[in-house]
């Protein structure tokens, strides 16, 4: 079952220059960063009551999210869910119909995660991921 909506992923051409409004203006707490090699992006997570802001820049221009940059510019990228079970919500989509980006979870920033395709969500990624222990 989906708990509450875990964080929203914003693209940003600078990480530190995006820290310095979200960290220090806002005052949002950095709970995380790391550069997640896999998705091609340095990320941060912030937290924001019970939910994040994560903060995404791409490693290169020419993976998705660099992409992304290049056609839309900054903004909202995703909306992930959290769950405790990311791999029977994924059956549980699948099983649905609806398109997936992911056909199993994943290790992400979030915990084990996995993407649903935007043609199936009215046009937003959606993302579900099952936090873990580091």
């Amino acid at each position: 079952m989906l708990k509450r909506v875990h964080h929203v992923a914003l693209v940003v051409r600078d990480l530190e220059a995006a820290l310095l409004f979200w960290r220090d203006a806002m005052g949002l707490a950095l709970s995380k960063t790391r550069v997640v090699e896999d998705q091609g992006v340095k990320a941060a997570l912030l937290e924001a009551g019970n939910s994040e802001i994560e903060l995404l820049e791409p490693l290169s221009p020419d993976n998705g999210v660099g992409r992304f940059l290049t056609r839309r510019g900054g903004g909202l990228h995703h909306v992930c869910f959290e769950s405790d079970d990311v791999a029977a919500e994924l059956e549980r989509a699948r099983a649905k119909g609806i398109a997936l980006i992911d056909q199993k979870p994943r290790p992400g920033l979030a915990g084990m995660i996995c993407f649903l395709h935007p043609s199936a969500t009215a046009g937003t990624l959606v993302e579900y991921a099952q936090p873990v222990e580091e």
